[in-house]
């Protein structure tokens, strides 16, 4: 592939990973907080497309006596680039939630919890609660939560939030088991806005043996997925 179409793509990288970042489709790739690199990334790699072909054009002339076809083929590279384009890849679900072993994030201590009823919580920061804490920072608060439903091979229900150290592929599930009132009728993959309290209750995941705690559920009701479907660490 000689420079010009080497500038091209990489001017089409950097149009894709920019396309990317302005838009909702970088939180199905990566964490949110990445967002400023990526369009950091982004406008670096136009710029050196920009460059590389003012430089191939200011060197022309000594280039021309060794000009050669190149193969056609190495266009194929532009197809990924098309695919991140055009196609929004789905988040990750129940199907990789319950395939890996639940994971929590270090537990570094625990603030107090704000004033008010119900008080919202990520799925992880009531599983760190729950778990490192025995509850006792939660008490009989009454707690918000949003996730994913999930099934076991028993029809026991679950929650689930994939969990982020960086991007998307190296996503962990944090599943909490739920009890009390939960809607009869549920199918795979069905975001749930669930409210109620702490129960002491736990399980081992038959995956790696780790703790998932319960969550009694008081009210629950479907809700659109949100924008960023994942949670992240720091």
């Amino acid at each position: 592939m000689n420079r010009h179409a080497q500038a091209a793509l990489m001017f089409l990288v950097g149009g894709a990973v920019l396309h990317a970042g302005t838009t909702d489709l970088y939180l199905r790739y990566v964490k949110a907080g990445l967002r400023p690199l990526l369009l950091v990334a982004g406008v670096v790699l136009i710029v050196a497309a920009i460059a590389t072909v003012w430089y191939e054009r200011r060197n022309r002339p000594a280039r021309d006596g060794h000009a050669h076809r190149e193969p056609r083929i190495s266009w194929l590279l532009v197809l990924p680039l098309l695919a991140l384009v055009l196609v929004s890849p789905p988040a990750l679900d129940s199907y990789s939630g319950m395939r890996a072993g639940t994971a929590l994030p270090p537990h570094f201590g625990l603030t107090a919890l704000p004033a008010g009823d119900p008080v919202r919580l990520t799925v992880s920061g009531y599983a760190d609660r729950a778990i490192s804490d025995h509850g006792r920072s939660l008490g009989s608060r009454t707690v918000t939560m949003t996730g994913f439903v999930a099934f076991d091979g028993s029809g026991a229900v679950y929650l689930i939030r994939m969990l982020l150290n960086c991007c998307a592929a190296d996503a962990q599930p944090v599943k909490i088991g739920l009890t009390g009132q939960i809607p009869p009728v549920l199918q795979p993959d069905t975001w749930l806005e669930i409210t109620g309290t702490y129960t002491d209750r736990q399980t081992r995941d038959p995956v790696n043996n780790g703790v998932i705690p319960y969550f009694t559920v008081s009210q629950a009701k479907p809700v659109a997925a949100p924008s960023d479907p994942y949670e992240s660490l720091g």
